[in-house]
């Protein structure tokens, strides 16, 4: 069987139900990703200490209360998705992040998502995202050789600072937003920066290429198709924010 995109958007961890239209949202996310919305706090930790694994708790010990609720929330959320696609019980999977610069096992915390699933590589290609409280997740099941995936969301209220344009932007870029104002500027400038943010997500490099290298505006990057924008009716995201995903097959 082809391997095929799976996105799931999954509601802010504090606020009970679902914002928005409901039915842009898979709803068994709710159970499966934000179960402490109605546990609260204790219920999250507790869930996080059963499910995590040492490199995740060790990483969230670190942040303040806030910070650590929301990425416990979001790793629950990625396991619990991984092993739903997987068809295997979420504490059958071991996180198996990789790096380009701190490597790849049990003990990173960060860069490429993974898990192990009975002391082998699942076969899962995931991304993970995160915007005003909301978390985006993409999975290929059975990826080809060679397949990368990445994905992106982003809060256009974020995009209206000074400098973002010579920071983010190529030329081109530039000058397709251009004649832009307003919210029509800050939504143009954020789905370019969601395209940017999948495509080095994809490639694993993240911020080590500069944004403002990397031009976006047409069917193809750096000689390469598969980079495409989310609308909300497929990434399940409120019609206020912006995500693209980029799904590659590289030599």
């Amino acid at each position: 069987m082809a391997s095929h995109l799976v996105v799931r958007a999954c509601p802010p961890f504090r606020v009970p139900g679902l914002p928005g239209d409901a039915g842009a949202v898979d709803v068994t996310s709710l159970t499966g990703s934000a179960a402490a919305t109605a546990a609260g706090p204790s219920g999250l930790e507790r869930d996080a200490r059963s499910l995590l694994d040492g490199a995740e708790l060790d990483r969230a010990r670190a942040m303040s209360a806030r910070t650590r609720e929301d990425f416990l929330a979001g790793r629950l959320a990625q396991r619990r998705f991984a092993a739903e696609l997987l068809g295997v019980p979420a504490s059958g999977l071991t996180a198996w992040y990789s790096c380009p610069r701190c490597g790849t096992g049990e003990q990173i915390s960060h860069g490429r998502p993974g898990y192990l699933l009975r002391g082998h590589a699942a076969p899962l290609l995931l991304s993970l995202s995160r915007a005003s409280g909301w978390t985006l997740l993409a999975g290929v099941v059975d990826p080809e050789r060679g397949q990368r995936l990445g994905i992106d969301a982003e809060d256009p209220a974020r995009a209206d600072f000074d400098g973002f344009d010579d920071v983010v932007l190529t030329g081109a870029e530039q000058r397709h937003l251009a004649g832009l104002h307003g919210t029509s500027l800050l939504r143009g400038r954020a789905r370019l920066w969601a395209r940017k943010e999948a495509w080095l997500k994809m490639l694993g490099t993240g911020l080590q290429t500069a944004p403002d290298t990397l031009d976006v505006l047409g069917p193809r990057v750096e000689g390469h198709a598969g980079l495409r924008d989310l609308p909300p009716a497929e990434s399940g995201l409120p019609a206020e924010l912006v995500a693209a995903v980029a799904v590659v097959v590289l030599p």
